[in-house]
C-alpha cells in the first residue's frame, strides 16, 4: 500500500534549500572563525577551551572532548563543552598515574567508560606530523544520532586545524624563547666585554698587546693583567676553562674573581695557583669542568718573569740577541683535577727587545678544511717572523699571529674554540 504524500510546493523547497544553505554558512563560520583563532590568538588556553565548543556545535553532538597528552601519553591539557558528564580530569590523571593510559586505545576506552554505555563517542587523533599528539571526541547520547562521513570530515578538520594551532603556538613560544637567550647571551658577552682588561698597565720599558676571539658570544678563554702588592711587580695571567659557551663562561668569571683575591695576599706563582686550585676544586669537580692556567709575575725593577703553570699552553719566549725562540714552562694540574696539587715555579731574565708569547689551545687546534691543525711548530714560525719585522711592536705582533692563524684556517667561517693572544714585548733604547 503506497502511502499518500502531499506535494511539495516550490516554496516549501526553496526555504528547505534555505534553511539548509543558512545551515552551512554557519558551519563555514564557525570553522573559519576557529581557523583565525588557532592563527591568532596568542594565549594557548583560550585557543583550546574554542576546540570542543566548535567540535560540538557543527557535528551537532552533545557534547566534545579535547585531551592534549603529548609526550609519553601524559595529560597536558583536558577540557570538555557539553551535557554534564562524569569525565573529569582527576579521574584521567588517576588511570594515568595508575599506569592504565599506555596507548590511544586505553585513552578511547576510558573515555567511553566514564561517558557511558548508552553513549555514542566518536573520535579523531590531534596528529603534528606522525606524531599524535592528543584525541578530539564528539559524543551523544540521542539514539537518533547518526554518524556521517560529513560529520566525521568536519571533525578531521577541527583536528587538523587544532594541530596547526599547538604547531604554530609552539613555533611562537620557541621564537619568543631563542630572543629571550639572545638578550641573555648578548648581556653575558657584554658583561665578559667588560672583565677583559680594556686599559693595560703602563709599566716603563714595556709594551703589551691581548686580543681574544671567542667562538660563541661567551667564552671560556681569560687573560688578566694585575698589580701585585707591595712591589713594581705585575701578574700577566691567561687561562681557558673546559669547553665554551655560558657555562665556561660563568667558571672564567669565577675563576679571575678568585684568583685576583689570590694575587692580593702576596704568595709566589706555585702558591697561588695551589691555592687557586684548593679553592675552586668542589666547584669544578661538581660542574665536571677544568681550568687550566698560566700564571707569571714580571718584576719591572730586574726585568725578571717567574712563572708557573697549571697544565696550559707554555709561553713561548723570542730573545732579541739570539733571535731564538725558548718555551717556558713548568710541571703543574690541571685547576679542578686534585684538590691536593702541587706546581712548580721558575724564573728567567728578559733583555730588552724580548717577546714573552701567551696563547690558548685555540690558536695551535684550528683547523683548514682537511683537518690540519695550525700546531705549535706554525706558531712559532709565525712568531718569528713577527718579531724581526722591523718596528715591530706588541700590537702588531698579536695582529700578525692571529693573521696567520686565519690565513691558515680559511675559509672556515669562525674559530671551533676559543682564541687569545697576549703578548709582552720589552723596548730598546
Amino acid at each position: 500500500m503506497t502511502a499518500n504524500l502531499r506535494p511539495v510546493t516550490l516554496q516549501e523547497l526553496r526555504q528547505l534549500l534555505s534553511a539548509i544553505d543558512r545551515e552551512q554558512n554557519k558551519i563555514q563560520e564557525l570553522l573559519g572563525f576557529l581557523g583565525y583563532a588557532l592563527r591568532s590568538i596568542g594565549n594557548l588556553k583560550q585557543l583550546l577551551e574554542l576546540v570542543p565548543l566548535i567540535a560540538s556545535t557543527v557535528t551537532e553532538a552533545d557534547g566534545s572532548i579535547l585531551l592534549l597528552y603529548h609526550p609519553h601519553h601524559h595529560l597536558q591539557w583536558f577540557d570538555r563543552q557539553g551535557k554534564p558528564v562524569t569525565v573529569s580530569q582527576r579521574n584521567l590523571h588517576q588511570l594515568y598515574q595508575g599506569g592504565y593510559l599506555t596507548s590511544d586505545r586505553d585513552w578511547d576506552r576510558a573515555i567511553g567508560t566514564e561517558l557511558g554505555f548508552y553513549t555514542q563517542v566518536f573520535v579523531t587523533p590531534i596528529l603534528l606530523g606522525q606524531s599524535c599528539y592528543g584525541r578530539l571526541y564528539v559524543y551523544s547520547r540521542n539514539s537518533q544520532y547518526s554518524w556521517d562521513h560529513t560529520r566525521y570530515r568536519l571533525l578531521r578538520l577541527i583536528a587538523d586545524q587544532t594541530a596547526i594551532g599547538l604547531e604554530n603556538t609552539t613555533l611562537a613560544l620557541a621564537i619568543q624563547e631563542k630572543k629571550r637567550q639572545d638578550q641573555q647571551l648578548e648581556i653575558g658577552a657584554e658583561i665578559q666585554q667588560q672583565l677583559f682588561p680594556h686599559n693595560f698597565p703602563q709599566i716603563p720599558g714595556v709594551q703589551l698587546a691581548a686580543q681574544c676571539h671567542t667562538a660563541d658570544r661567551v667564552g671560556g678563554d681569560y687573560y688578566d693583567f694585575i698589580a701585585v702588592p707591595g712591589g713594581n711587580r705585575w701578574a700577566f695571567v691567561i687561562g681557558d676553562v673546559m669547553g665554551k659557551g655560558v657555562p665556561a663562561g660563568l667558571l672564567m668569571t669565577m675563576t679571575r674573581g678568585m684568583l685576583r683575591a689570590e694575587v692580593l695576599n702576596g704568595q709566589h706563582p706555585a702558591r697561588i695557583l695551589q691555592h687557586l686550585n684548593q679553592i675552586m676544586y668542589d666547584d669544578l669537580d661538581r660542574s665536571r669542568r677544568f681550568v687550566t692556567l698560566f700564571y707569571s709575575e714580571y718584576d719591572a725593577t730586574n726585568q725578571t718573569l717567574t712563572y708557573s703553570n697549571a697544565a696550559h699552553m707554555p709561553a713561548l719566549w723570542w730573545r732579541y740577541q739570539s733571535k731564538n725562540i725558548e718555551t717556558l714552562d713548568t710541571i703543574g694540574a690541571i685547576i679542578g683535577l686534585d684538590p691536593n696539587s702541587t706546581y712548580e715555579q721558575a724564573q728567567v731574565q728578559l733583555a730588552p727587545g724580548d717577546v714573552v708569547c701567551f696563547y690558548t689551545d685555540g690558536i695551535t687546534d684550528a683547523a683548514d678544511l682537511y683537518g690540519n691543525r695550525f700546531d705549535e711548530e706554525n706558531l712559532r714560525l709565525a712568531l718569528q717572523k713577527a718579531c724581526q719585522q722591523g718596528g715591530a711592536t706588541a700590537q702588531s705582533i698579536v695582529e700578525d699571529l692571529f693573521s696567520a692563524v686565519q690565513t691558515f684556517a680559511a675559509p672556515n667561517p669562525k674559530p671551533q674554540d676559543d682564541m687569545t693572544i697576549v703578548v709582552l714585548k720589552l723596548e730598546r733604547d
